[in-house]
């Protein structure tokens, strides 16, 4: 049982070398990397872009209004494909009529499937042109998750690759290490004995 190691500590052995013991370390110190900074580089890129894509959302929700019109224009009987997908909405002119104000008529984009009559939901900016409706809270909150990440699998991707590179490193120094002790103690193994 005296033989038995517990744990990792520093002993006097004839082969280990100094690529040995920087490979080990190098080891440790990816370990530790991968456990503290891959979460911390995707928490804090999530963070970054969770306020990011707020602050855009935030803009977008002022520039935007919501309007409530009926669709009086002629809607097509099938709705145009573009390479075999079918498009999700189409334009088609509507009208509405804002509180003290006359009706009002524009172009907007609505929704696939709405019939001549119906009344939709649709965004305009501040111009009057209809634009897409700004980022809900889910969108705001999926772009923080991809952000965090792919900020973490990158830089995963990093300290891994550069453990690959320090362990090349590595083999080829302690393969020249092997090579200048054996060029020293292979004549002594080789010498011949007189007959």
């Amino acid at each position: 049982m005296r033989g038995r190691v517990r744990g990792w500590r520093r002993r006097g052995n004839p082969l280990r070398r100094r690529s040995d013991v920087l490979e080990a370390w190098t080891a440790l110190v990816v370990a530790v990397l991968l456990l503290v900074a891959v979460p911390l580089a995707g928490a804090l890129a999530g963070r970054w872009g969770h306020a990011d894509a707020q602050a855009v959302a935030d803009r977008l929700r002022a520039e935007r209004h919501r309007v409530r019109v009926e669709v009086v224009g002629h809607i097509p009987e099938t709705v145009p494909s573009v390479e075999g997908v079918r498009q999700q909405t189409f334009r088609v002119t509507v009208r509405w009529t804002p509180p003290g104000e006359h009706a009002r008529t524009a172009t907007a984009r609505v929704p696939a499937g709405t019939r001549t009559g119906e009344v939709v939901d649709v965004w305009f900016d501040t111009r009057g042109r209809s634009v897409a409706p700004p980022p809900t809270d889910t969108l705001v909150w999926q772009h923080a998750f991809t952000m965090g990440v792919c900020a973490a699998g990158g830089t995963a991707a990093v300290v891994l690759l550069g453990h690959v590179v320090i362990r090349r490193v590595a083999m080829r120094h302690r393969l020249g290490e092997w090579e200048r002790e054996w060029a020293r103690t292979e004549p002594q193994w080789t010498r011949r004995r007189p007959a």
